[in-house]
């Protein structure tokens, strides 16, 4: 770990300012003892005073990788919990609806809109899977559990109305090439709309009098 040369740096802020120790504290409110013991380097600085002074000279503090590039503070707007606390920096943020049911509390409390999982294997198992999110989610329109169990209703409606649409076409192309007439009554299309199970030993979804009985995968 490298150290930061804090002499060096108050120099070079007040260098750039062109201002004495005096004119620097009198321009900051920082007193004059402090900058002196600080530049002798027999005392540290808060980093909020030296940013402070950095700002009186036109720069400001930042952080930077190996590699010299700048290193974006975590997202203020990011997702709290429902007390309004941040959550943990070192794990990852999701959705409440996804795999919250985990633990000793999966009766006795309410699911959440967003939370995190404690233990460290399960946040690497997700990162292996899905890669290490930058930085904590922000929140979004229809981030609540009953706004995404309502696009899920949706989603699956649509699913079941594009595989109806599927099997109507592929009936009447084997009508057409006579090789296949579908006579199932329009209650197999309401099962298939209602995404019940399949019946019993049939492929698709049909009513228990259905004599067609067709699979048209």
């Amino acid at each position: 770990m490298s150290e930061i040369d804090l002499p060096g740096l108050l120099r070079r802020i007040r260098r750039t300012a062109d201002l004495s120790q005096r004119e620097l504290a009198r321009v900051t409110g920082v007193p004059c003892g402090t900058l002196a013991a600080a530049e002798a380097g027999s005392r540290g600085l808060d980093v909020r005073v030296l940013t402070w002074l950095a700002g009186a000279a036109g720069l400001r503090v930042a952080l930077l990788d190996a590699d010299g590039r700048e290193v974006a503070p975590m997202d203020a707007e990011a997702v709290r919990d429902e007390g309004g606390r941040r959550f943990p920096a070192h794990l990852d943020t999701r959705h409440g609806d996804e795999g919250w049911w985990h633990g000793p509390h999966r009766y006795d409390r309410d699911p959440v809109t967003y939370t995190f999982d404690r233990h460290r294997r399960w946040r690497d198992a997700r990162r292996a899977g899905q890669g290490t999110p930058e930085d904590h989610q922000r929140p979004q329109p229809g981030d609540s559990l009953a706004d995404r169990a309502e696009a899920r209703r949706a989603a699956a409606r649509r699913a079941r109305a594009g595989e109806l649409e599927r099997l109507r076409a592929a009936a009447a192309a084997r009508a057409a090439a006579g090789e296949y007439r579908c006579t199932c009554p329009p209650a197999c299309d309401d099962l298939l709309l209602a995404d019940l199970p399949p019946a019993a030993g049939r492929p698709g979804p049909h009513v228990p009098d259905c004599a067609c009985g067709c699979d048209l995968d």
